[in-house]
């Protein structure tokens, strides 16, 4: 009878759409480290464990998922969208910046705040942009996936996959053949044993979202939150600013003619594991499944678009930007001019691709500004202590902008797989193992 019964609660459990069992437990989470403090930090390796499983499957899907699309798609047509994809990125998060520092101009963050002169923080140095650009050919493409090197990686694999459709056009070995289409077939198979993987991991993603935000609130706690309210305030109204002008009104709904509600529908996903996780890189396979299952974009699309915007779009990074810069001038009394605001957007949406994969971009991103504007660098260590919360808001608008230009470019290549000419209905289930969850068939 116990049995039963338990099996009946685990039954129910599941019918609940796991972004609403993890949205659940993302707020249960940090209402339990504001009440409980720092002990909740004893959760935080349950957390970790969410996020380390996200990443072990972050270069297998890149790699299974960027060889399905390139199966799918010819080189002349990669090199078209791939321009397409670079300049949205670019122009996406220049906006980002000047949204930032509009809404910092209004809101004033850093008001009644004094910077403590010895308050100190390293960063790591950000690399030179002609060492990054070196650095996307890589010595040992092996070693490059090993070592979890995005840009480097999906060098490769591009030109692996380009040299296999070559060589099927040219060879008229049937061997040879018979050989390509059994390595694009076991490719096949891997992309669907990858996203199951995915959604499995999600289905332990509710313990570990809410062990995650339980141990960063239970660190921060209010009275390290307070006296950074109007910062993290203003960051979050820029953020729904970008996300809803520009992304929903702006792209979706200008640029696709789709529904914004339906494309929130169905990154949602993608968006709170954003949130939970603070990582681009770490929410790419959950990305990756949302544009497959939820918005049907064909892989050509989305197999280049998001593993390269988890590596250089940063428009939620370049619009903090903005925001700190302003921030930074309060607290030291002094007031940005135009062209001193013009010079965070250009170092901003240039440091965004100069900094790619390096990790604690944002700061080292606020780094440079404060060095090109003479502003005190004590502020980067005067942040630090509530960076976690603020960079989960930047990751999670950086997620939705891949996400939103991968939607864009493939309406414009045709690359949106319609059924009865609309976007699939997310809230429908998907079939893992036989039972159903959140998500498309």
């Amino acid at each position: 009878m116990a049995r039963g019964n338990i099996k009946e609660y685990w039954s129910r459990y599941r019918a609940v759409p796991i972004v609403y069992r993890i949205g659940a437990a993302f707020v249960l989470g940090s209402v339990l480290g504001l009440v409980v403090g720092e002990p909740a930090t004893v959760l935080e390796p349950l957390g970790e464990l969410f996020v380390q499983l996200l990443s072990m499957i972050v270069i297998p899907i890149i790699i299974f998922t960027l060889l399905m699309g390139i199966r799918r798609i010819s080189p002349s047509t990669l090199g078209k969208v791939g321009g397409q994809i670079l300049a949205l990125y670019a122009v996406l998060s220049g906006i980002a910046v000047v949204i930032g520092l509009t809404v910092a101009n209004l809101i004033n963050p850093g008001r009644g705040l004094t910077l403590e002169e010895d308050t100190a923080f390293d960063t790591e140095e950000a690399p030179d942009f002609l060492d990054v650009i070196m650095g996307i050919v890589p010595e040992e493409p092996i070693g490059a996936m090993a070592e979890g090197d995005v840009l480097a990686t999906i060098f490769f694999v591009i030109v692996f996959g380009m040299a296999l459709l070559l060589l099927a056009e040219s060879s008229e070995d049937e061997a040879v053949q018979s050989g390509i289409e059994s390595i694009f077939n076991i490719v096949e198979a891997g992309t669907e044993a990858m996203f199951k993987i995915v959604w499995g991991v999600m289905e332990y993603g509710v313990i570990g979202v809410f062990a995650l935000m339980a141990a960063v609130f239970g660190e921060a706690g209010t009275d390290a939150l307070m006296p950074f309210a109007l910062l993290i305030g203003a960051l979050l109204v820029a953020v729904l600013v970008h996300i809803t002008v520009v992304y929903l009104g702006g792209l979706i709904f200008l640029l696709t003619r789709q529904s914004p509600l339906s494309f929130l529908t169905g990154s949602k996903d993608a968006i709170i594991t954003a949130l939970s996780i603070r990582s681009s890189s770490g929410t790419l396979p959950v990305t990756m499944a949302n544009a497959d299952d939820n918005l049907r974009i064909n892989e050509g699309i989305y197999g280049f678009s998001l593993p390269l915007g988890a590596t250089i779009n940063m428009d939620g990074t370049a619009m903090y930007q903005g925001v700190a810069a302003i921030f930074a001038a309060n607290l030291v009394g002094v007031e940005l001019t135009i062209a001193e605001q013009v010079t965070v957007v250009l170092i901003a949406v240039l440091a965004s691709i100069g900094s790619a994969g390096v990790p604690g971009t944002g700061l080292i991103m606020l780094t440079m500004v404060l060095t090109q504007l003479g502003l005190p660098l004590a502020v980067v260590g005067f942040v630090a202590g509530v960076d976690p919360i603020l960079d989960r808001l930047r990751t999670m608008t950086n997620v939705t902008g891949d996400l939103a230009v991968t939607t864009v470019v493939a309406h414009w290549n045709d690359g949106i797989d319609f059924e009865s000419g609309s976007w699939v209905d997310p809230t429908r289930g998907l079939d893992i193992g036989g039972e159903t969850v959140s998500g498309d068939d």
